[in-house]
């Protein structure tokens, strides 16, 4: 017998007798104390069936919560779903008198609260996976002002961390050819640089020049989770605007370029903050790349700096940490257009390159790691800070994050796995000789603790 058939039928049943429940409830209303008693219910389920009709309620009831109860949701399900505080102390004093590994099992058992079972049996559903995703994506808008609910953010990032494994991502191709409704998602989640209508995008997926990547998971269907635009190019681009229009640098036949240029990674389910999938993405698309052009010999990012503009007016107005020669440089930053005068910009650059280095080198986060996010992404993955690029990005965005510069980090595949331990064992940044050069500069020009 043909057990898809069985799977379809039974997942058909299934969700029909979710949808009668649904037209039944419609018009009833829901409070957090509804959707509580709905996981109670699905936890205290021992039948599949059962269980898969119990976890669509509870999503559905979950989504028709306005803010308010979902916060009340979440308090509760933290507080009246943890782990139990005896039995943990009970499974612990027999696993300390036997040293077995049946009461070591029993008490990890114990120890997970049972808040995390709700989670697994509501991705029971179909669509279950996307839908808490979602209701993650609700939980993380609060966390901020409500940190209490930290260990229930903890709980979904553990669960997320298996089920988005690796090893269950699909790697596709993105090109005029892809499904419209997977366009139209791309076009909404670019978040690097956006897309301006359906021919920015059409230029942005020219099979001559252009590539486009995303992560696909077969429980989300066609919902990408992370995207990557790639450049093919001829040397190292260093300014993203004639990358964007298309004036320059477009490479007629695939074949003759030598350089694959990564300028824009966007991860698209806010909901799976902190699960970490670009890493994955950059070496699986270098793969690709080097086995359709093995002619390609840099793999490249021209990538933006956010937070240093926001850096470089807080180290401007520490008067005591700047030379007088450097503040007064810095500022003919007041004028809005000094990007547009050579004569303002050449003085700008002389100051801004080099504490740009120690910025992206010296500037370190509570953790000790860089205080840039984009740096801490590419150095974790073993890239080399490569060069700084003066006046990269002159869009209206580009200057007010990070005074147009954008930086270049490349990635040696020989040398990935040398510079990913170095950085992560006693945090060494590897760069080029011009990027150090930059940074012995940046001494002359620094006064006080910040000098290091």
């Amino acid at each position: 017998m043909n057990m898809s058939f069985l799977q379809e039928l039974f997942s058909t049943i299934t969700q029909r007798d979710a949808l009668r429940w649904q037209r039944s409830e419609a018009r009833v209303p829901v409070d957090n104390e509804r959707v509580i008693a709905a996981c109670r219910a699905l936890l205290e389920s021992d039948g599949e069936a059962s269980s898969i009709t119990l976890a669509s309620r509870a999503l559905d009831l979950y989504t028709r919560l306005d803010e308010t109860e979902k916060l009340r949701f979440f308090e509760r399900l933290t507080s009246e779903f943890s782990a139990d505080p005896e039995r943990i102390d009970e499974a612990y004093q027999r696993y300390q008198a036997s040293r077995n590994d049946g009461d070591l099992q029993a008490l990890f058992n114990v120890c997970e609260p049972s808040r995390q079972e709700v989670l697994r049996r509501l991705n029971l559903t179909t669509g279950g996976t996307h839908k808490l995703v979602g209701m993650r994506e609700d939980l993380l808008n609060v966390l901020k002002a409500h940190p209490d609910l930290l260990p229930l953010n903890d709980d979904f990032a553990h669960l997320f961390a298996s089920w988005f494994n690796r090893g269950f991502l699909v790697l596709r191709r993105i090109d005029w050819n892809t499904p419209a409704a997977i366009l139209e998602r791309i076009i909404h989640y670019e978040a690097v640089h956006e897309i301006q209508d359906w021919n920015d995008l059409r230029r942005r997926l020219d099979a001559r020049d252009r590539r486009c990547f995303a992560f696909f998971h077969p429980a989300i269907g066609d919902e990408p989770l992370i995207f990557v635009e790639v450049a093919l190019y001829k040397g190292l681009p260093d300014q993203i605007q004639p990358i964007l229009s298309g004036t320059h640098g477009v490479i007629e036949d695939p074949d003759v370029a030598d350089t694959a240029a990564f300028f824009g990674i966007s991860n698209c389910q806010v909901g799976l903050r902190g699960i970490s999938f670009g890493n994955f993405l950059i070496k699986q698309v270098v793969q690709e790349l080097k086995q359709e052009l093995p002619n390609l010999r840099h793999f490249v990012t021209l990538s933006p700096v956010p937070g240093f503009r926001q850096w470089l007016d807080s180290l401007h107005e520490s008067e005591d940490h700047l030379d007088d020669g450097a503040s007064e440089t810095l500022t003919l930053l007041d004028d809005p257009d000094w990007h547009s005068d050579p004569a303002k910009a050449d003085r700008l650059r002389e100051v801004i390159k080099p504490l740009a280095a120690h910025y992206l080198l010296q500037e370190k986060n509570g953790k000790g790691l860089p205080l840039n996010p984009v740096a801490r992404f590419h150095l974790g993955n073993g890239a080399e800070l490569h060069r700084i690029n003066w006046l990269g990005d002159i869009s209206a965005k580009g200057i007010h994050q990070a005074a147009g510069l954008m930086v270049n980090y490349l990635y040696v595949l020989e040398d990935i796995e040398r510079n990913h331990e170095q950085y992560t064992t006693n945090g060494t940044i590897a760069c080029s000789s011009s990027v150090r050069d930059l940074k012995r500069r940046a001494r002359k020009l620094l006064t006080g603790e910040t000098e290091k």
